[in-house]
């Protein structure tokens, strides 16, 4: 049985790392997984979109609509742009911050209100959460990712450890104790790593 996960955000939000953790994490699971190359403006502010996709045998990294098992939105406007994608009883766990696109920025719109009640409206489970605000307290406004990583494991049933150690393999040594608090945080585990 493959699974899906897509993960969407803003070009600079550090999903290619986010990609490549979990890819990291999945292939020391036994897992065949394909990863997808980020499609969208990778510069910041352009929309990105990446696919993990991980099974027995996957064949190949694309994710057509209705098929994510999981959404990880570094941003909820981007988690509402994408969530067509996800399948009934599918999952979104997104980051509550809100980054203005080209639009809003240029005042030619405005950002839209209350999406992430519109998408529980929907009958979509949402896991959403202030990821900034943990990333600054683990060290760094940079550590959305890991923070939205840490969420996202508490619907794995892979171990904590496995989780860090596929961390401290992706990360610069020099960030990694922060990436670590930064994981716990999103996982609701204040307990510092040791």
């Amino acid at each position: 049985m493959t699974k899906n996960i897509m993960i969407v955000g803003v070009g600079g939000q550090g999903s290619l790392l986010a990609s490549k953790l979990l890819g990291h994490l999945l292939l020391s699971e036994g897992y065949d997984v394909k990863v997808s190359e980020v499609h969208g403006m990778s510069q910041r502010g352009g929309s990105v979109v990446t696919y993990v996709r991980f099974g027995e045998k996957v064949y190949s990294p694309i994710i057509d609509k209705g098929e994510a098992d999981f959404i990880v939105s570094f941003e909820k406007l981007e988690a509402a742009r994408y969530v067509e994608y996800l399948k009934e009883g599918g999952r979104i766990v997104v980051n509550t911050q809100e980054i203005d696109p080209m639009p809003v920025i240029t005042g030619a719109a405005s950002y839209p209100e209350n999406l992430i009640e519109k998408m529980q409206a929907l009958g979509i489970q949402v896991d959403d959460m202030d990821c900034l605000s943990l990333a600054e307290e683990a060290g760094s406004a940079k550590a959305v990712n890991i923070v939205l990583m840490g969420r996202l494991s508490k619907y794995f049933d892979i171990p904590v450890e496995k989780w860090q150690k596929a961390i401290a393999e992706c990360v610069p040594a020099k960030f990694a104790a922060m990436n670590q608090k930064a994981f716990l945080l999103g996982r609701g585990e204040s307990n510092t790593p040791q």
